[in-house]
């Protein structure tokens, strides 16, 4: 398997996973185990540490987005705080989001109804302290196809990102070098001042 290949997995096949039960399904696996494993491998020529996780839901429900994401120790090792890089995967549509993003549930937590107004008010400044990576992480928003607190939350704390359809998910080498632009991307927002506005 490689990166691309389990990424497309994961897009072409968990619409029709989440009719039949999570525990024990294959393409859970593959959300768990087969993607983080190669996006481990894709990240052992950048000098790390990364702890890398994913997760197709909890318990016996399926995630309305499931996602793949690397985490900087040092800044957080969970997707509900702090900031991290991770693949999104929408409901609605055959396509990945690679997103720098924010931790949604902290700020649900900390802010209550306002959580979306102020992801997206603190994704806006720091997309500004980032402008040297607009170009090669253009994308400014994403969308998701879910309602509900998370995924709305999701695509909130989006702050740059790039959106993968399914005949990009075939060029491996673009995969491994978009990837190293947003690892850079994570570590220059480290060095930056992090979520600090």
């Amino acid at each position: 398997m490689s990166l691309g290949h389990a990424l497309r997995r994961i897009v072409e096949e968990y619409p029709l996973a989440r009719l039949d039960p999570p525990a024990g399904h294959p393409v859970a696996a593959v959300i768990r185990r087969g993607a983080p494993d190669e996006l481990r491998a894709a990240l052992e020529p950048i000098d790390g540490p990364f702890l890398v996780k994913g997760s197709p839901g909890r318990g016996t429900r399926w995630a309305a987005v499931p996602w793949v994401a690397v985490f900087d120790p040092a800044i957080t090792t969970s997707a509900t705080q702090g900031y991290y890089l991770v693949y999104l995967f929408p409901a609605h549509r055959q396509v990945v989001h690679l997103s720098l993003a924010q931790g949604t549930v902290a700020a649900i937590r900390e802010h209550g109804p306002q959580a979306e107004a102020y992801l997206r008010a603190s994704g806006d400044a720091l997309r500004a302290r980032l402008s040297d990576f607009a170009d090669r992480l253009p994308n400014r928003s994403i969308t998701l196809g879910s309602a509900g607190e998370l995924p709305e939350g999701y695509e909130a704390a989006h702050i740059l990102g790039l959106t993968y359809d399914l005949a990009d998910l075939g060029d491996e080498r673009r995969l491994r070098a978009d990837l190293g632009v947003g690892v850079a991307a994570y570590r220059a927002l480290k060095a930056r001042g992090g979520l600090a506005i």
